[in-house]
C-alpha cells in the first residue's frame, strides 16, 4: 500500500509525544481499518470473531484505540475512500490477487501446524470490504465520531481537511498523503505500542512528518516529490523497475525525470498521475461536528450483537472522560 518513499523521508520523521497531538485528527479510515484487521489477530493469524464467525478485529480497534485518542485530547474524524479512480484499477486487481494467494497459503500453513507462517500469510490476506466499512461506520456513529465520505481517495480528502485548517494533521501509515499535499502527517497512531515483529518485540511510537520541512530538506518542490513517486511507483502507475526512492531523488534533482520516462516507458504519460495528486477529487461538503455518544447503543451493538465483554466495553468508554470534572461520556462532546 502507498508509495515507497521511506528511504528519503526517514531523515525528516520526528518523534512526537501524545501530549503534542490534541485537536482534530483526519484519519485515513481505510488505512486505519487495514491496520486494525492486520494486527488484532490470534497467534495463528485468525482475526477476532464473534460466535457467528463475523470478524470483529476492526470494531475492537476502533473502540479501544479511539477511546485512547479521546482520553488524550485527540478528536478523530474518519475519512473513508470513495469511488476508486480508473488509474488505480491495476493496483486494485494486483492487491486482490495477493490477498487471495495469501489466503490459500494461510490455510495450508494452518493444516501443517506452522503457526508463524500462518500468522504471516493471514496478515497478507487482510481485506477491507463493504461489511467491515459498514459496521465501522455504525460504531463510529454510536461513538459520536464524525465520518467524511470522500468522492475519491480518502488520503486526498484528509489532506484537504488539514490544508484548509479544519484538522491539525492526517493520520495514516502511507506516504501518499504527502504527495496529496498534507501539510502534516502523523504515522503510527493506530499501531503504536508494543508489537511482535519477526519473533521479536518492538515498541512503535508516533512520528510526525511536516511536508514543508521535508521539501526544504530535500531541495524539492511538491511536484518534484510526486515525480519521484511516479518513478518509484504509486497506486496509479507501476513505476520503473529497479528505481527506488534514492535513485528517483537523484534523477529528479538532475532534471532527468522526463528523459528517464522516455527511455524506460515511452508510452506512459505521467500527466494524469501528476494531476491525480495535485488536483484530486475532494469535497467541501462535510461536517466535523462530533455527535453525542450513545453508551447504551455501543453496548447493545458490541455486547449483544458481537459478543464483546460488557466489562471491557465499559472500561473503554471510561477513556472518553479526559478532563477533570468531566463525569460523563457526553461531556467530552
Amino acid at each position: 500500500m502507498g508509495v515507497a518513499l521511506r528511504d528519503i523521508i526517514a531523515a525528516y520523521k520526528t518523534p512526537v509525544t501524545w501530549e503534542a497531538l490534541p485537536g482534530i485528527a483526519a484519519i485515513d479510515a481505510n488505512n486505519a481499518l487495514y491496520q486494525f484487521l492486520t494486527i488484532i489477530r490470534q497467534p495463528d493469524g485468525t482475526p477476532l470473531m464473534d460466535r457467528r464467525g463475523r470478524v470483529t478485529s476492526h470494531l475492537s480497534g476502533i473502540l479501544f484505540r479511539m477511546a485512547s485518542f479521546m482520553e488524550k485530547g485527540i478528536k478523530p474524524v474518519f475519512v473513508f475512500d470513495g469511488k476508486p479512480a480508473a488509474l488505480k484499477q491495476a493496483t486494485i486487481d494486483g492487491r486482490r490477487q495477493i490477498r487471495d494467494t495469501a489466503g490459500e497459503k494461510w490455510k495450508d500453513a494452518l493444516e501443517r501446524g506452522d503457526e508463524a507462517e500462518a500468522y504471516k500469510q493471514a496478515r497478507s490476506s487482510t481485506r477491507v470490504d463493504a461489511s467491515i466499512i459498514g459496521t465501522s461506520k455504525e460504531l463510529l456513529g454510536l461513538m459520536g465520531i464524525p465520518v467524511v465520505d470522500a468522492p475519491g481517495e480518502g488520503e486526498a480528502q484528509a489532506s484537504y481537511l488539514v490544508a484548509r485548517g479544519d484538522a491539525r494533521y492526517v493520520v495514516s501509515q502511507d506516504y501518499d498523503t504527502l504527495l496529496f499535499g498534507a501539510p502534516t502527517l502523523v504515522r503510527n497512531l493506530t499501531v503504536s505500542g508494543k508489537r511482535r515483529i519477526r519473533g521479536r518485540q518492538i515498541t512503535v511510537n508516533p512520528e510526525r512528518i511536516i511536508l514543508a520541512d521535508t521539501l526544504a530538506g530535500l531541495h524539492l518542490t511538491r511536484e518534484q516529490l510526486i515525480e519521484i513517486g511516479i518513478l518509484v511507483g504509486t497506486d496509479f502507475n507501476p513505476g520503473i523497475e529497479g528505481v527506488g526512492a534514492k535513485t528517483g531523488l537523484k534523477i529528479v534533482q538532475k532534471g532527468e525525470f522526463a528523459a528517464k520516462l522516455r527511455e524506460k516507458q515511452p508510452d506512459f504519460d505521467p500527466v494524469p498521475v501528476m494531476e491525480m495528486f495535485l488536483h484530486p477529487p475532494v469535497t467541501s461538503d462535510y461536517s466535523l461536528a462530533a455527535g453525542h455518544p450513545d453508551p447504551e447503543g455501543i453496548r447493545k451493538m458490541l455486547c449483544d450483537g458481537y459478543d464483546f465483554s460488557e466489562e471491557r466495553v465499559d472500561k473503554a468508554m471510561e477513556g472518553f472522560t479526559v478532563k477533570a470534572g468531566q463525569k460523563t461520556l457526553e461531556s467530552w462532546f
